[in-house]
């Protein structure tokens, strides 16, 4: 398999060049030459074993080229050891929980597989530095997913107040080979500072730096790994053939994973872009014009991006084509309002306890009478003081998130929003 960048379809790069890279030298964002076609029939079969086995298969058709299949089969078992339910909610209504690994959030899926990649692909070429930018989630999977990789350094950067405390706590209480830092700015300005070191070449002949964002390929395709497990499961459960699927979306690495699936072979009617305030892709959707903006801080914090960097693969999976991007993903945005009424409802209604950005999902789904699922991003526990709010009562954190988590120190290190300080400090490891 070898990869073109989002910018320049002629050159070509290996699989250890692209993930090493993390973004193309031009800038663009890696895909493959050639997208696999999935025997249907076959994940059906193996979704019934495990979520598991179905990523073991769908591994080695990315990856078999240039990995033996003992390594792409640990790497699949390794990242993939958890389930990824699709749960009924009332009598007709279905959401894919995402968030049964151990940061309770789907990014332990593209995370660990990273993680667990690196380190197969990672025996010979000496240190790796793996920098990666959070609004929330990321962060907490990434550091779980490369925790004691031999090595391999990860550097985080995170906006100060603006990730929930119980996030800031997963990131920065691990110490060792995880380094945090919190910048003194938004998420737009975390994510420039990542895109411009992978743009400063002389810096990049210095340091062998990657990145643990969805921009990464790695991070990425398998991602698209629990689409087939959630139609499976949806066939199963309703004997339906093609759902809709709604993606609560923020640099919409998730949606582009989903459409990579649907590039695949995998039978959707119809995706929808489910977004907060941050709405520059709902926007596209409607006028045709893709308007970066400044992100704004919402109650579902994952989701606040401004300018999201996964929407160059979007569009390059439909050439470009307006109409045909419209023909396939709808968009939907709400505020903060909006979302909290979607927790009391869901729980009200339901019994169902939904995090903020799943709520987005299923307002979503509401609003265009989807006939599928929802993606359920992370447990709800995960983002207390807004449940709170939205519940007025305290639920418990789950078992695997341990109760102490929040009061144990958080190590991390100030840093104001400049490429050259994160460069420094880099340098400084």
């Amino acid at each position: 398999m070898q990869y073109y960048s989002t910018r320049n379809h002629a050159a070509l790069f290996s699989l250890q060049e692209a993930a090493f890279r993390g973004l193309a030298p031009d800038g663009g964002l890696f895909m493959p030459a050639v997208i696999p076609h999935a025997d249907l029939e076959k994940v059906r079969e193996l979704s019934e074993c495990s979520f598991s086995e179905l990523s073991r298969y769908l591994t080695r058709l990315f990856f078999g080229d240039e990995l033996p299949e003992t390594r792409t089969d640990a790497i699949a078992a390794g990242a993939c050891r958890f389930p990824v339910p699709l749960k009924q909610v009332g009598k007709d209504k279905y959401t894919l929980e995402l968030f049964h690994g151990p940061t309770f959030a789907f990014k332990d899926i593209g995370a660990g597989f990273m993680g667990h990649a690196l380190r197969e692909l990672n025996r010979t070429a000496g240190e790796t530095i793996i920098l990666t930018a959070t609004s929330g989630d990321t962060g907490s999977a990434v550091a779980n997913g490369f925790y004691g990789i031999e090595g391999v350094k990860v550097v985080i950067l995170y906006p100060d107040g603006q990730v929930s405390g119980l996030q800031e706590s997963q990131m920065t209480t691990l110490g060792g080979n995880i380094f945090p830092l919190k910048v003194k700015g938004t998420f737009d300005d975390c994510q420039r500072i990542v895109k411009d070191i992978f743009s400063d070449a002389d810096f990049r002949r210095e340091k062998r730096v990657t990145s643990a964002n969805s921009i990464n390929i790695l991070r990425w395709i398998p991602q698209s790994f629990y689409y087939f497990h959630g139609w499976a499961q949806w066939v199963k459960a309703t004997g339906g053939k093609r759902p809709g699927i709604v993606v609560p979306s923020g640099n919409y690495g998730n949606l582009a994973a989903g459409l990579l699936a649907a590039k695949m072979g995998l039978p959707v009617r119809r995706f929808i872009a489910a977004a907060n305030a941050n709405d520059t892709v709902p926007k596209y959707l409607r006028s045709g014009r893709f308007e970066p903006q400044p992100s704004v801080r919402t109650v579902a914090n994952a989701m606040d991006v401004g300018n999201p960097s996964n929407f160059e693969r979007i569009v390059d999976l439909f050439g470009n084509d307006f109409s045909a991007v419209t023909a396939r993903i709808g968009g939907y945005s709400c505020d903060d309002q909006t979302i909290l009424e979607a927790i009391r409802e869901l729980y009200d209604r339901y019994g169902y306890l939904s995090d903020p950005h799943s709520a987005v999902g299923y307002k979503a789904a509401c609003e265009f009478g989807i006939e599928g699922f929802w993606l359920s991003t992370a447990h709800g526990a995960k983002f207390g003081e807004v449940i709170r709010t939205a519940l007025r009562k305290e639920f418990p954190l789950p078992s695997g998130l341990h109760e102490e988590l929040p009061g144990k120190e958080k190590l991390f290190t100030r840093i104001g929003p400049s490429t050259s300080s994160v460069e420094n400090f880099i340098r400084s490891l």
